[in-house]
């Protein structure tokens, strides 16, 4: 690899730095806002968006909702 090559590889490596941190604050505040709903009072097509939200969120390994969580500073029960 040239220098230009190594420069954008870097450039590039950071943008999906950047970019991962703030889909973590996206999936934590996801996370926060399915924790303190109440599925008893949400109407039938919201219940359906919350309920794949939900699986989304269970499906992340745990170190990566763990990370998503801290981004946002919530406290886990």
């Amino acid at each position: 690899m040239n220098k230009q090559e190594v420069d954008l590889l870097s450039q590039e490596i950071e943008i999906l730095m950047v970019e991962r941190t703030r889909l973590l604050k996206v999936v934590g505040a996801a996370a926060v806002l399915v924790a303190n709903t109440d599925a008893k009072i949400l109407p039938h097509g919201i219940m359906a968006a919350a309920e794949m939200l939900s699986e989304t969120l269970n499906a992340l390994p745990e170190e990566t909702l763990k990370d998503a969580l801290d981004s946002v500073q919530a406290e886990v029960a």
